[in-house]
């Protein structure tokens, strides 16, 4: 797509790296089949060719509006267009410059301000975050139904963390803590423990390492994302020194967000090299186990009975990372069964701050994905993303009561 950029982008970084992506782009449309807002809404603009259109005339010169910003909005930044994309376009990269330019330019009104302000303080901050959580799971327990059932069924439930392992192995990884997981769901960090335990490897931590600024990014605060970048690596980096082989995600979306530091970062003279080694030692769970797997085949107990599972693969995890079938394969090879799930492309609708935010699209998107899960009867679905988790369970309290959880908390409970 040939592209003229205005004089405020040329010679930029930002409109360099941008008007690089969009060359790419030959307008073939492939995108649009598997864009979970066009097959929604059918316009033209909710697809990523449309917006594309939209952020190269913003690029070339022509006004910024309501217009543009409502429409990246509602892209969910799932990624499914670059996995459909024959041409490799980065539409993921392009989308947040897009943001980045609409953020400043367009202003928002007073009520969107506050909540996007709101979401960027709270989420991030696991103590915030945790005691708003606690007082909406009260109130949903609370007999008399004092929250409306609507509001109740997007409340998790209370979940407990397992043991964390005592034992101190030499090979040494680190696990990113992350922000609202440690009190959705406390379990996932601990039984990814557990597992690289049986295996001799420990799981270690770094107090200081927090949110790994994805919230930011989703909101458009750029430099929101960078300032929680760097603050991770600052914390990470004494242990990899000291010889942590890698860093583990165990929530996708956050590996897709961390992965993408050494991009992030590319212009700080400071943090670049460093931001390149931390994404290169980032791994998402599912690879180490593969890598780890001989290691695990006789440390679980035999499965009593045939169990039928849904897994919902995230976006974060199949188009962010790039990683299919690992999670699949290795549940697989445990004995489970996996439920066939149609349209296991498309976006459960939680992306990050895009279910508060566009609550009507998230909620049509959810009511499809629980669809697609139950429809071959599977006794529980598993997942590998926080926010899916919880968006997900939402869903399946107003639908069929159905649990979900992590996998690695599937494999954990195996452990002899």
């Amino acid at each position: 797509m040939q592209t003229t950029l205005s004089e405020e982008f040329i010679n930029t970084p930002l409109g360099n790296e941008a008007a690089a992506i969009l060359r790419k782009c030959v307008h073939c449309g492939f995108c649009l089949a598997t864009c979970p807002t066009y097959n929604l809404v059918g316009d033209e603009l909710d697809s990523p060719r449309g917006r594309i259109y939209l952020m190269k005339q913003m690029l070339e010169g022509a006004p910024v509006t309501e217009h543009t910003q409502h429409h990246l909005d509602r892209c969910l930044t799932c990624r499914s267009c670059e996995s459909t994309c024959p041409s490799g376009v980065e539409y993921g990269k392009l989308v947040d410059i897009g943001r980045e330019i609409v953020e400043k330019k367009v202003a928002r009104p007073p009520l969107e301000k506050f909540k996007r302000s709101l979401l960027k303080k709270i989420l991030p901050n696991t103590a915030a975050f945790r005691m708003v959580l606690r007082t909406g799971q009260t109130l949903k327990g609370l007999a008399g139904g004092l929250m409306p059932a609507a509001l109740a069924a997007k409340v998790p439930s209370v979940r407990t963390a397992g043991l964390w392992p005592a034992a101190r192995h030499t090979r040494r990884m680190l696990v990113l803590q992350g922000c609202v997981q440690p009190a959705i769901a406390p379990d996932i960090n601990a039984a990814t423990a557990r597992v690289l335990d049986a295996i001799g490897i420990s799981l270690i931590t770094a107090s200081a390492a927090g949110c790994c600024g994805a919230v930011a990014h989703h909101l458009g605060d750029v430099e929101g994302s960078r300032v929680a970048a760097r603050a991770n690596i600052d914390a990470w980096w004494p242990l990899i020194e000291a010889g942590a082989e890698a860093v583990i995600i165990t929530a996708s979306g956050c590996g897709t967000a961390v992965s993408d530091y050494g991009h992030l970062l590319q212009h700080d003279k400071i943090y670049m090299a460093k931001a390149a080694r931390i994404s290169a030692l980032c791994k998402d769970t599912s690879e180490i186990i593969v890598a780890e797997a001989s290691n695990l085949q006789t440390k679980f107990k035999p499965l009593a009975n045939p169990t039928r599972i849904a897994f919902h693969s995230p976006c974060s995890l199949q188009h962010g990372l790039k990683i299919k079938g690992k999670v699949e394969g290795l549940l697989s090879a445990a004995g489970y069964t996996l439920t066939h799930v149609p349209d296991g492309h498309l976006c459960c609708g939680s992306a990050g701050t895009y279910s508060i935010l566009q609550s009507e699209m998230s909620q049509n998107l959810l009511s499809n994905k629980v669809a697609a899960l139950e429809s071959d009867k599977p006794t529980q679905v598993f997942t590998a993303n926080i926010g899916c988790l919880a968006h997900i369970e939402s869903g399946l309290n107003k639908s069929s009561g159905m649990p979900i959880g992590h996998w690695i908390e599937l494999l954990a409970g195996r452990l002899s």
